[in-house]
């Protein structure tokens, strides 16, 4: 069967990979884009000395899952003035990255509520402008570095929206472990279990393809084996470029297959219950893993690669190192009753991710 594989984002990667920035932007004028703790870490100081003159603003209001709410006025203030930059550089984890996708996307009106109708539309749209993009991760989980999607949420009418145009491919990717060595305990194992939902997910997908497993067995592997040390010494830079590597190499599987069931009922577990998006994700892995197996031969051999051949000694392998992070694996383990949880896949699987879900294809 023929494949193909397409990821056309430029990536920068390994220590001290963020002094390449001004060399990429070749003296564009920016906004930079990232969380509100960035000041204090010194990252924004460290930003205006990379970048002299060219740096002309920087907004730092950044919230975790980025909603309409708060995006509303930080979108048209932003296209206010059109011209004030040439390109975006988003700095911090997803929800930066994400932030910074949904500004990248001038609409005819400059207005955001353009934006909301276009994509509550669920159809590809041409965007009346685009701000090219630079995306630097300072956590190892996002891949958002590497894909053109971005998700937007609407907490009020419990509702969340893709963004994903051939404009939102990031121009460049920046990929720097020493920016993650401040990443907290708890944000570590959340973004890395979102990396090894990733790469899973692009694993038992319909969208698989060889390059995407490589990239995607790659990043497994190196997760088991590093994320449980790396919480062992936080400090370590050497684990910490492992984990960057392995998200980004997730990420490099996923931006060709998308997402598939796990992530599609993390989004009704964040919404309605407030689960942190990378615990929202993985902790139905081993689930999922078992609706996964038996379903297609050829992706049976590819999760044997990382499983071996027993289903129930790798998913038992697969709670035990989630519950070794300290995630717990059950629905119920959330307040989440069994005919609730039965009701959420069954949802989850008729969305567009779990769409993707090898299991939601008759045998």
């Amino acid at each position: 069967m023929p494949h193909a594989y397409h990821n056309p984002v430029s990536i920068h990667s390994g220590r001290g990979s963020l002094q390449r920035l001004p060399s990429i932007l070749a003296g564009r004028r920016v906004a930079v884009v990232t969380f509100p703790e960035a000041r204090e870490l010194g990252l924004v100081e460290r930003l205006e000395k990379l970048l002299p003159g060219s740096l002309v603003e920087v907004i730092d209001d950044v919230r975790p899952n980025p909603d309409v709410a708060h995006l509303s006025a930080l979108y048209d203030r932003f296209w206010q003035s059109p011209d004030a930059c040439d390109a975006i550089v988003a700095v911090g984890g997803g929800s930066a990255i994400d932030t910074a996708k949904a500004l990248m996307v001038g609409t005819a009106s400059r207005g955001f509520s353009e934006l909301v109708d276009l994509l509550a539309a669920g159809k590809a749209f041409e965007p009346a402008s685009v701000k090219p993009l630079i995306a630097v991760p300072t956590t190892a989980g996002t891949g958002s570095e590497v894909t053109p999607w971005a998700t937007i949420w609407d907490a009020a009418r419990q509702k969340k929206y893709s963004l994903h145009l051939q404009a939102t491919w990031p121009e460049a990717a920046i990929v720097d472990p020493e920016l993650m060595l401040s990443v907290p305990a708890g944000t570590t194992v959340s973004t890395g279990l979102d990396a090894l939902s990733h790469a899973l997910e692009s694993v038992w997908n319909v969208n698989a393809n060889p390059v995407s497993d490589t990239f995607a067995i790659s990043a497994v592997q190196d997760i088991f084996e590093c994320l449980p040390a790396l919480m062992q010494d936080l400090g370590s830079i050497e684990l910490r470029e492992r984990m960057a590597m392995a998200a980004l190499k997730a990420g490099l599987a996923f931006s060709n297959t998308k997402t598939a069931l796990a992530h599609s009922i993390s989004y009704e577990m964040t919404l309605r219950y407030g689960l942190p998006h990378g615990i929202a994700c993985s902790f139905t892995l081993p689930i999922v893993l078992e609706k996964a197996w038996s379903r297609s031969p050829e992706r049976d051999r590819t999760l044997q690669r990382l499983f071996g051949p027993d289903l129930r000694a790798g998913s038992l392998r697969l709670r035990g190192f989630l519950q070794g992070l300290g995630v717990k694996t059950e629905f119920a383990d959330y307040g989440v009753a069994d005919a609730e949880a039965a009701a959420m896949i069954a949802r989850a699987m008729d969305g567009a991710r779990g769409r993707n879900f090898i299991g939601a294809v008759p045998a």
